[in-house]
């Protein structure tokens, strides 16, 4: 069964700082790489993001189906950059360098090219970052650091509740999938395309229905319990902060901060190697 989305247990130091220090550590880390085009920056990101996952002992290979799937979606971003904007880059950096010509407004610049370098470091230091959120953070200890930190228990709960149940309709999935391939429907990569993608929509409608039954449960069994009821609620697997969680949030807020400077000193969010 392919891990798609969900909490792999290791023992390592990612692990053991609590989800409110991660989650301020992606944060900042988002927006440090999301927020400025500076292209050291990114790649000392980059570099620190794959240091992370070692850090952490997740194999590469446990979520390779959503890297696989974000590199596809980047390349076919910057494929569509491309398209409807060739020469975007140009009114960016302010030159022109033309390496070679395709037809009509599509030329290919070494600025354009450099701008879409920018965008792919810009996936490859912030995917695996949230990849490796959710992958070392366990949901039930995740809410109740949101909770700790102010926010309210009840969309705490809510937010552990939703990551709890990727796995679940992971596993949901892949059984409906096995009872349906038992039955001689050809899912494999035996089957035409066109055909398979038939059968594996034949799969939703009892996804669908079985997802509906365990909301209904699980809403039912919170309701009896009296859930909500109360202002405040205790959490089994709360954590206080320690001083790796200091750490942590000090480290990633001071690379947003650096984020923010290195614009303010260069005038631009922009890195431009062809001044």
């Amino acid at each position: 069964m392919v891990n798609l989305f969900n909490y792999i247990e290791r023992d390592s130091p990612i692990h053991r700082l609590t989800g409110a220090s991660k989650l301020v550590g992606l944060l900042m880390w988002s927006l440090a790489a999301m927020t400025a085009f500076h292209t050291p920056l990114l790649v000392i990101l980059t570099f620190a993001a794959f240091l992370l996952f070692r850090i952490s002992r997740i194999k590469l290979k446990e979520i390779s189906f959503m890297l696989k799937f974000t590199f596809v979606f980047m390349i076919l971003n910057n494929l569509l950059i491309f398209l409807f904007s060739p020469q975007h880059a140009v009114s960016i950096y302010g030159t022109k360098t033309v390496l070679f010509e395709i037809a009509g407004p599509y030329v290919v610049t070494a600025e354009q090219l450099f701008y879409h370098l920018n965008v792919a470091l810009k996936y490859t230091c912030t995917i695996p970052v949230v990849l490796l959120f959710v992958s070392t953070t366990n949901p039930s200890e995740f809410a109740a650091s949101l909770n700790r930190i102010g926010v309210s228990y009840r969309i705490s709960y809510a937010v552990s509740i939703a990551l709890r149940y990727i796995p679940d309709i992971q596993r949901e999935y892949y059984d409906i999938s096995q009872s349906q391939q038992a039955r001689g429907i050809e899912m494999s990569k035996k089957a035409k395309f066109f055909q398979r993608l038939k059968n594996i929509s034949a799969i939703l409608v009892p996804l669908i229905l079985s997802s509906l039954e365990r909301i209904d449960t699980i809403s039912n069994a919170m309701e009896l319990r009296g859930f909500g009821k109360g202002k405040k609620r205790t959490w089994y697997n709360a954590r206080p902060f320690s001083v790796g969680d200091i750490i942590a949030m000090v480290v990633s807020i001071g690379l947003f901060v650096l984020s923010v400077i290195l614009t303010l000193v260069t005038g631009s969010r922009f890195y431009n190697p062809f001044v």
